[in-house]
């Protein structure tokens, strides 16, 4: 007994270290994300314009948990040169990262261009193809020129006019060097988040219709964006693409309820943006839709809380995405009759009304919605990949938040990251057609209402140094690591914190 009791011991050493030196393949890219607003700062400077957020902060600094607000941030505006360094220094394929609307057009409109803006996203841009890096441009990341919310923002129906003027001007001055090109960042966040609620910019808790209204006018602005760079600047090699928040959403127990309940919330969170692009029939998902007909009728409105599109619309917007980019952080299980909440009537939420539940060994981060759920990212592309016909996939952001005191020993944030990259490589080995996985972040920044007290960074900021000073933590060393092996070695321990350039990358 002793002895088998050792063979078996020994075959589950092989089996791990044989699931450990499974390797990316060459063509698999790696990278790390940032966004415009939350690092950039320089919020005024050289003529950028006001956006949403640095409207909000000013006027409202209470709605930040620390009363901060984002006019330095890391001051990548002034500190560029050493983002771009540091991407050297871990080894990435590609950084991507945004462009903010209200730099490069401080009032939103196409008739005049802030020539410094351009400036410093042409310097950005060269400094990382000189050494290597792969430019993946973000056009919309959260920061609406305000001049433009002042006229409804995403709730007005002449929005996707404006935003494909605003893409015609960032394809014609970078699309020459920049080959892979995001549309929107997140559409939830945008619509429901920022229509639908109080949670993010421009907070105006339309409840009910804000985020449907805004659902629709983001779908057909990504459309006309899409095939405007296939169709004029496209040539033979550069994509284009949309990036949805994607939490895994699963069944409280295997019961059809709950399994319909689960499908419900994913259509309210990221299938109401995605089924349009990437199911057969597009438009919104119909058992959503049907939900939001029905309440709205018995809800006294002469017509459905949730805008119509023309059969010429749904023709339009299906299909118009070269990739499926997804920003996975976690996961809920939900119920169709368990730990239900009362929400606003009318609202998404109780449109679905659903509960929601995390186990309590759900490891916790800094973040009060993150936890390290197992196998969530897995869960979300082997999902996708079944319900879209397996289309190409990045993992546009993953990450994980400490605090300050947490300091450059983030442990946790290393044993998240080597789950999240074995759940990667599961995907690679069921077909999925995963093409590359982007960190968040390359660096700590403004993280929304949180402001400085959540850190994602790769690389810690002293947000305290005028010189805004980026010192890399464990985590950083052992991506690093990956990167360079492309194998995910989970007894790796960096010998020092020093970083340094490969110059042979």
């Amino acid at each position: 007994m002793k002895f088998l009791l050792l063979i078996l011991l020994a075959a589950g050493c092989d089996a791990n270290s044989t699931r450990r030196q499974r390797k990316f393949p060459d063509d698999f890219i790696f990278g790390a994300a940032t966004a415009a607003y939350q690092i950039e700062g320089a919020w005024n400077a050289d003529g950028k314009g006001e956006n949403f957020w640095d409207y909000l902060t000013h006027n409202k600094p209470t709605i930040i948990e620390d009363l901060s607000n984002a006019d330095v941030a890391a001051d990548s505006y002034h500190n560029y040169k050493r983002d771009v360094e540091m991407t050297r220094e871990l080894g990435l394929d590609v950084y991507r990262f945004s462009i903010s609307w209200a730099r490069i057009l401080p009032n939103g409109f196409s008739n005049k261009i802030n020539k410094a803006g351009v400036e410093f996203y042409n310097n950005y841009i060269d400094e990382m193809i000189k050494h290597g890096i792969i430019p993946m441009v973000t056009i919309y990341h959260m920061d609406l020129p305000q001049k433009l919310q002042d006229l409804g923002g995403f709730l007005n129906p002449l929005f996707p006019q404006w935003f494909e003027d605003y893409s015609r001007v960032v394809y014609e001055l970078f699309g020459d060097r920049v080959k892979y090109w995001i549309t929107f960042n997140e559409p939830r966040e945008v619509c429901y988040l920022g229509y639908d609620s109080f949670t993010m910019a421009p907070m105006l808790n339309a409840t009910g219709i804000g985020a449907y209204l805004c659902a629709k006018h983001l779908l057909l602005a990504h459309a006309r964006s899409y095939y405007l760079y296939k169709n004029e600047f496209a040539g033979d090699d550069g994509i284009c693409g949309i990036t949805y928040a994607v939490i895994w959403h699963g069944p409280l127990t295997d019961s059809d309820e709950d399994e319909f309940a689960a499908e419900l919330r994913r259509q309210a969170d990221w299938g109401l943006y995605s089924e349009p692009i990437f199911s057969e029939e597009g438009g919104f998902p119909k058992e959503l839709k049907a939900l939001v007909d029905k309440k709205s009728a018995e809800q006294g409105y002469p017509r459905s809380r949730m805008p119509e599109f023309t059969q010429e619309e749904i023709e339009f917007v299906k299909g118009s995405s070269d990739f499926f980019g997804i920003n996975h952080y976690t996961a809920v299980l939900v119920s169709a009759t368990e730990y239900l909440e009362e929400h606003p009537v009318p609202s998404m939420y109780d449109d679905i009304n659903v509960g929601t539940f995390s186990p309590e060994e759900w490891i916790p981060s800094a973040s009060s919605w993150l936890m390290q759920a197992p196998d969530s990212l897995l869960n979300v592309l082997l999902h996708i990949k079944n319900k879209y016909n397996n289309p190409a996939v990045f993992i546009t952001e993953n990450g994980w938040s400490t605090t300050l005191e947490d300091g450059l020993k983030d442990d946790a944030r290393v044993n998240y990251y080597r789950a999240a990259l074995e759940n990667a490589l599961d995907a690679l080995d069921a077909g999925v057609d995963l093409k590359g996985y982007m960190a968040w972040s390359l660096m700590d920044s403004f993280e929304w209402t949180q402001g400085y007290t959540e850190r994602f960074g790769l690389y810690e900021v002293d947000f305290e140094d005028p010189a805004r000073t980026r010192t890399p933590r464990k985590s950083a060393f052992v991506y690093k690591e990956i990167l360079r092996t492309r194998v995910v070695d989970h007894d790796y321990e960096p010998d020092s914190m020093t970083m340094t350039i490969d110059e042979g990358h």
